[in-house]
């Protein structure tokens, strides 16, 4: 796949230090590109059709920009539960009460991908269940004080300290809920 793609100038349009890291993760180059897009949506879109939604409108920012060789990657992370979108808290007090409806349950993180070139685009996601254990008050203020996850959808990173210690059970990829599903990435890139 990486020979398929040598003629291809890839851009991953994110912020994420994580999806960065995943993506190099596959092995292959890439230049990173951002714009700042309204990641707003219809209030009577189903919650689980935000992220492809998202990610959709992300790559479109980037459209009239794209040479013949070029392939955009966006994507947009979700974390579900009781069926409300949790974004990225805007502050410490928000963030704690998006960690208090995890503790203890169960929920689900949607990454919506958008593949862009001049002639195609392709938009998929991945779901994966998350299961989190119980965590007192100062466990989620100790975390929010230590890993300050403001840049994170549902104010949590899956690889650090909460997931080691809250996340008893996942049904899908781990990597979807770091905010990129590369697996599924790696079997379009391959079908380009």
């Amino acid at each position: 796949m990486i020979q398929k793609l040598k003629n291809r100038r890839l851009i991953l349009a994110s912020k994420s230090p994580r999806r960065s890291e995943l993506l190099k993760g596959l092995g292959l180059e890439f230049l990173i590109k951002t714009k700042e897009v309204e990641e707003d949506f219809p209030q009577e879109m189903d919650v689980e059709q935000v992220p492809q939604y998202l990610a959709k409108k992300k790559a479109a920012a980037f459209r009239e920009e794209l040479e013949e060789n070029d392939l955009i990657i966006t994507a947009d992370t979700v974390v579900i539960v009781g069926g409300e979108i949790l974004n990225k808290p805007a502050d410490k007090q928000e963030a704690l009460q998006m960690l208090q409806k995890l503790s203890g349950n169960a929920h689900r993180v949607i990454t919506g991908v958008c593949l862009m070139d001049l002639h195609k685009t392709v938009i998929f996601d991945d779901c994966t269940e998350v299961h989190f254990k119980p965590l007192d008050q100062e466990e989620l203020l100790n975390y929010i004080e230590m890993f300050q996850p403001f840049d994170k959808a549902g104010a949590y990173g899956v690889q650090e300290w909460i997931g080691y210690v809250a996340v008893y059970k996942m049904i899908g990829s781990f990597y979807n809920v770091m905010g990129l599903p590369v697996h599924k990435i790696y079997e379009e890139l391959k079908k380009w």
